[in-house]
């Protein structure tokens, strides 16, 4: 069994792929989710900064349209267009999770026109699972 989330608080998919996906077992699988906004499907204006907290509550929207939270995120991986970029990702990242922290790897990107893309794996408590 596969269920598709959407989340109409974050930007539909553009490509051959779901916001994320509602395995059999507990978890979602949140397709990387980069700084468009879900109203205009651009990327918001700004910097770095900017882009990132977009992006965190883009996974947030679809986390939330899953029955979840970053509360119960196991997995985060984040591509950054720029290391340098990376003192500055752990401050939002840090607004966004808890402990015990998710896993996370971050590694240097390729992201054409973006500053940042995450995807996450989180857990969906049973009460929640349908």
């Amino acid at each position: 069994m596969r269920k598709v989330i959407l989340s109409r608080h974050a930007p539909s998919p553009g490509g051959i792929y779901s916001q994320a996906i509602l395995g059999e077992g507990p978890f979602v699988f949140v397709a990387g989710q980069g700084p468009a906004d879900p109203k205009t499907g651009k990327i918001v204006p700004g910097g770095f900064r900017e882009q990132a907290e977009r992006t965190f509550r883009n996974v947030e929207a679809i986390l939330r349209a899953a029955g979840t939270s970053w509360a119960h995120a196991v997995k985060t991986n984040v591509y950054l267009a720029d290391l340098a970029d990376f003192p500055e990702m752990n401050r939002v990242y840090r607004r966004f999770v808890r402990k015990p922290y998710p896993a996370r790897t971050t590694v240097q990107a390729g992201l054409l026109s973006i500053l940042i893309e995450v995807d996450c794996v989180a857990v969906v408590p049973a009460r929640r699972r349908g």
